[in-house]
Order: structure tokens, then C-alpha cells, then sequence
């Protein structure tokens, strides 16, 4: 590859990002993020990745080195927590993370690693809350990246009658063989900043393959179940809103988020008519006997309470809670906040849909984001069968509408005849 430029090779990296359904805008900005985290060989290397899971026969092939050699370059994009492996039957697969919810959160989840990390989180602020179009990219479609869990603690009895498994943190951690526990990114970044709060630190949690990845190489820390909820239960204390895969099943992540470091909190309060994060089945219920003393208001991460008037014509003064039904996530971190008791969770008038697992939810995201066509014929995919199946299952169950708008992307005849003959 000695004809190619450093240039060329984190170019083509950039080309290879932007097929995943959240891609990567280009900018200097992200050319310099890519320089750091890889080198000029290893952004080219990368850059001729399938989007999905592959053996190191692929890569080797698609490299053209020999096995011993692509064995070298994946292991060391492990170690750099560029590349995730999965262990499975002695054997193992590779995953390429998009940039975020992965490898750009990735280099903050420990202290030193391989980049100069106070320079790295001054052009990721640069990149993610100056440019903006990388969050606005991230966030658009109906179907969204991340979604909110309620606050367990703020559940009345009857409520939680009304929670699913999946909709509980807590489940989350008790389903899972590995946990891993790692240093915030967001609360990491900006304290190079030199803007960081208090919250804790160490307390994202990854979980399954992701978690034993990054444990190998020392990004995360395996815990056991009891002390990942005994952290779950530190950051409600800390008024921290679980945000986590937008998935049913096979949740890679949950972030325990404060309002002032989070990017995605960030981004629902500047961007709202986004709804860039996807919320609970609930919302707040405030009692007409709000006293005004504004805790809610204050605890609440994306500013859907605001305090107005109480028109009590004996007190002029008088405040009261009032909440932006638009914009409110249902973490239910209000509740815990009103010490008085007046305001409680109740089910949302129509029940939010998460997709069933990581696979339903890309082919969502790509549907939306009219990439579909660049995941089902990625590099090696169109002759992996049980990738098709698993696309192909998704694409069969959507609504007629979304099926479709699917048959326009990929522009084949043989997915519409498929498609007729279903229907």
C-alpha cells in the first residue's frame, strides 16, 4: 500500500464509516479524531472491513496477507479497541463498532491508552457540539440509537405492572454473563475540558462479547451482578438517567448520564424536535398542589419542567411545575427529586416501540437513512446466508409501507418478487 497517500487511507476509512446506517459526516475535524486513533496503514486496512461480524479468513483475504499476518494486525486493533472480538466455540469473529454508540467512546473509557487523550476530547467537542452536523446525523430517523430507562425507584406498585423486562436496568444486568464497568466518557472528556462535574466516574456499563472485549484490554473492569446493581442504585442517587441500546434483547450498553457532560442529554435539549433519544412508556403526572420549590425543575436532564406562574391571586408570587410533554424523556428522575411526593409516573398515551434486537433496529435505521442497499450488499455479506436470513427476516415483518420504501433502496427485483409473494 506504499502508493497510497496517509491521506488516501483515512479517506477511505471515512467512505467505509458512512455506509453504516449512523455514519460519520466528513470534516477536518474527523480527519484529524482518525488520525489519532489509527494509523495511516490501519485506517486503509480498515476501510476494506465488511460492516458486518467476519472471520480472520475475510480479512486476510480482503487484505491479501497471510492468516499469520492478519492475525497480528486484528489483535492489535483489539488492543486499541478499534475492533471488538467475539469468542465463540474456541473460535473468534470481528466487529467493526461505529463511531458512536463505539470506538470514539471507546478511547476515553480508560486513563493513558495509545492517543494523546486531552487532544482527542478537545476534537471530539469540536466535532460533536461545535459542527453539529455529525449529532444532527445521528439522531435523525424515527428509529433511534439509544433508549431511556425509567428510574425503578420512581415506580408505584401499579406501575410496575406495566414494565417489561426489557425496560428495567436492573434485568439488563441480572441476564447478562459478563458486565463490565468503565470510566464515562462523556464526564471523562470533559474533564479535559476542564468542565467535568461530580457525578461518578467509573460507571458505564457494557455487557455479553462487548464487555469480555473490552475487559481483555484493560477498557473495562468484569463485575459482578451485585455490584453492577449497587451502581445502578449509586446513580439514581446522583440523579443519573440510564441511557442504553435501543434494543429488546442482546443490549450491549447502558451510560448512566448527567444532564451537563452527556452528548446525547446535550443534544435533547438543543435539538429537541429530534427527539434525539427514545423514551420511556412513561411520563410525569404533577399534582395540583405543587408547592413551586423547583427541585424537579432542576433535576430534570433535558429542561422539560420549567417553573411558570400558579395564578394564585392570594400569593402573586407563586410558582408550580409544568411539563413539556414533547420533550420529556420518562426516566422518572423528577419523581425522586419531589421530596413532597406530588408527582408520579403514569403510561404514556401510546406505547413506544423498541426493536427486538440489534439487527431489527440497523435494518430500521438503515431503511431510514436510505442505506439499506449498503448493508445487505456490504463487501462479504450478500454471500453470508445467515446475514441475509437475518436481514431478510427483518424486512419481511416490517409494515407494507417500510417494505416498500426497503424494495426502492436495494433496487432488486429479487427482494420485491420475495416482498409479492408474502404479501
Amino acid at each position: 500500500m506504499s502508493h497510497l497517500t496517509s491521506r488516501e487511507g483515512y479517506t477511505h476509512l471515512i467512505e467505509r464509516l458512512n455506509r453504516f446506517p449512523l455514519g460519520a459526516p466528513p470534516s477536518q475535524t474527523l480527519y484529524d479524531i482518525l488520525s489519532l486513533l489509527f494509523t495511516p496503514k490501519e485506517a486503509e486496512l480498515v476501510s476494506l472491513l465488511p460492516i458486518k461480524p467476519f472471520k480472520m479468513e475475510i480479512a486476510a483475504q480482503n487484505w491479501k496477507v497471510s492468516m499469520l499476518e492478519a492475525q497480528k494486525i486484528l489483535d492489535s486493533l483489539c488492543s486499541k479497541a478499534l475492533l471488538i472480538d467475539i469468542e465463540q466455540n474456541g473460535s473468534s469473529t470481528y466487529v467493526l463498532p461505529p463511531p458512536m454508540a463505539g470506538f470514539f467512546e471507546f478511547s476515553l473509557m480508560r486513563t493513558g491508552g495509545h492517543v494523546d487523550q486531552k487532544l482527542i476530547s478537545e476534537l471530539f467537542y469540536q466535532y460533536l457540539s461545535v459542527e453539529e452536523e455529525f449529532i444532527k446525523t445521528l439522531f435523525s430517523g424515527e428509529t433511534k440509537p439509544g433508549r431511556t430507562f425509567v428510574n425503578e425507584n420512581a415506580l408505584s406498585s401499579q406501575n410496575s405492572l406495566y414494565v417489561l423486562d426489557y425496560e428495567r436496568a436492573s434485568h439488563i444486568i441480572e441476564s447478562f454473563q459478563f458486565m463490565g464497568v468503565g470510566m464515562c466518557y462523556c464526564r471523562h472528556k470533559k474533564q479535559h475540558l476542564g468542565t467535568a462535574c461530580n457525578a461518578p466516574m467509573e460507571i458505564c456499563m457494557t455487557f455479553g462479547n462487548t464487555a469480555h472485549s473490552l475487559s481483555q484490554y484493560g477498557y473495562t473492569r468484569l463485575v459482578e451482578k451485585s455490584e453492577g446493581l449497587e451502581l445502578l442504585e449509586k446513580a439514581r442517587e446522583h440523579n443519573l438517567v440510564q441511557f442504553g441500546e435501543n434494543a429488546q434483547s442482546g443490549v450491549n450498553f447502558i451510560c448512566n448520564c448527567c444532564s451537563c457532560c452527556c452528548e446525547a442529554l446535550t443534544a435533547a435539549r438543543r435539538f429537541a424536535f429530534l427527539n434525539p433519544v427514545e423514551t420511556t412508556n412513561f411520563l410525569p403526572e404533577i399534582d395540583l398542589t405543587c408547592h413551586g420549590c423547583s427541585k424537579c425543575s432542576q433535576a430534570c436532564p433535558v429542561e422539560a419542567i420549567s417553573m411558570v406562574s400558579a395564578h394564585d391571586p392570594q400569593k402573586p408570587k407563586k410558582m408550580k411545575a409544568q411539563l413539556d410533554e414533547d420533550r420529556c424523556l420518562g426516566c422518572g428522575v423528577c419523581v425522586t427529586a419531589c421530596k413532597e411526593n406530588i408527582i408520579s409516573l403514569k403510561k404514556r398515551a401510546r406505547r413506544i416501540i423498541t426493536p427486538v434486537n440489534s439487527v431489527h433496529k440497523t435494518v430500521m435505521m438503515a431503511i431510514e437513512r436510505g442505506k439499506l442497499q449498503e448493508l445487505i450488499f456490504d463487501n462479504q455479506a450478500l454471500w453470508n446466508h445467515r446475514a441475509m436470513a437475518a436481514i431478510l427476516g427483518v424486512l419481511l415483518k416490517l409494515p407494507p409501507v417500510k417494505q416498500i420504501i426497503a424494495s426502492e433502496q436495494i433496487k432488486s427485483r429479487y427482494f420485491g418478487k420475495l416482498l409479492a409473494d408474502m404479501n
